[in-house]
């Protein structure tokens, strides 16, 4: 699949047919999410790949949004470092960069991915850390949950002329 057409055509999906995902894909999937911009280049970025059937039990049921993740091939928690880049904002832009990168990267494969948010709701943040046991400096910015999808979607054209502004 080419660049424009995986953009184009991405989906958020959210059904998943329990089956795990090859190592090959995984590890092709975090390539894409290494691969995002940094601000500054101080890749303030740490992964988080879960797989564990207690820890992705824990994550669904503190966390509404990730019902699905029981039935998909992980969850990959993209976190900032913030001994590498203090600037939150920064940090945050960082980590959503990544998040796209790995969501392009599952769709590419033929996978399903959908982006669970978790900054900046505090409840889901400080959950997160508690469940993984996270280091103070680590800020778990969003869950990626990837697996071998069980729907289509049909692509959405989503452009809008009205937001376009040129100064």
């Amino acid at each position: 699949m080419d660049v424009l057409e995986t953009i184009f055509t991405r989906r958020s999906i959210r059904k998943f047919t329990g089956e795990p995902i090859r190592d090959e894909d995984l590890k092709t999937i975090l390539k894409a999410g290494f691969q995002a911009p940094s601000a500054h280049n101080y890749q303030p970025r740490e992964y988080i790949v879960v797989r564990d059937k207690e820890t992705i039990k824990k994550i669904s049921e503190f966390h509404k949004y990730a019902k699905m993740l029981p039935k998909a091939g992980c969850g990959i928690i993209v976190c900032g470092n913030k001994d590498k880049q203090p600037e939150m904002g920064f940090l945050i832009e960082d980590c959503s960069a990544s998040i796209q990168n790995i969501l392009l990267a599952a769709h590419g494969l033929g996978l399903g991915a959908v982006w669970c948010g978790l900054y900046s709701v505090e409840k889901l943040t400080e959950d997160m850390k508690d469940a993984l046991e996270l280091p103070e400096n680590i800020i778990p910015i969003g869950m990626v949950v990837v697996g071998v999808k069980d729907e289509e979607k049909v692509a959405i054209d989503r452009y809008d002329e009205s937001k376009v502004h040129f100064g």
